[in-house]
């Protein structure tokens, strides 16, 4: 048995705004949604580069609930870009909440994370220095030793 594809999904208030937001923050393109009678999204995909990014409306009759109703999300997509200072800036342009600006990491990434208008986090990043596995563990126990 081996695993194909690896997918997020987020859970939403507002599927059609949040739709909107991926769309102009981040460039996404929707492929499809599937819309009840009543409105309510329960299923949508776009693209972000090659990746799927799926998301439904909350579903709180079946516990389906998002970051807005929880107060909280547990989990941070990370989107690997060209330029991640111009990615956070339009992020944030569109109405997202920058968490921590753009910094230089010992892994070998610039990168920031910003908060979507749903409570989604996305750390985007991009690539500044190949640093190998060893260096890279040289490099973080030192932060973690140094402070």
């Amino acid at each position: 048995m081996s695993i194909h594809e690896l997918f997020a999904y987020l859970r939403v208030k507002n599927a059609p705004a949040a739709i909107d937001y991926y769309q102009r923050a981040f460039g996404a393109v929707e492929k499809f949604r599937l819309v009840e009678p009543s409105g309510r999204v329960g299923h949508a995909e776009l693209l972000l580069g090659p990746a799927t990014l799926m998301l439904s409306e909350e579903y709180p009759e079946l516990g389906i609930n998002g970051p807005e109703t929880i107060g909280q999300t547990s989990v941070t997509i990370h989107l690997h870009v060209d330029d991640c200072d111009a990615m956070l800036a339009r992020a944030v342009e569109h109405g997202g909440v920058l968490v921590r600006p753009p910094t230089d990491a010992f892994h070998g990434e610039r990168g920031g994370t910003v908060r979507d208008p749903f409570g989604h986090e996305w750390n985007i990043g991009h690539s500044i220095e190949d640093v190998a596995p060893d260096e890279m563990q040289r490099r973080y126990t030192k932060l973690m030793t140094e402070g």
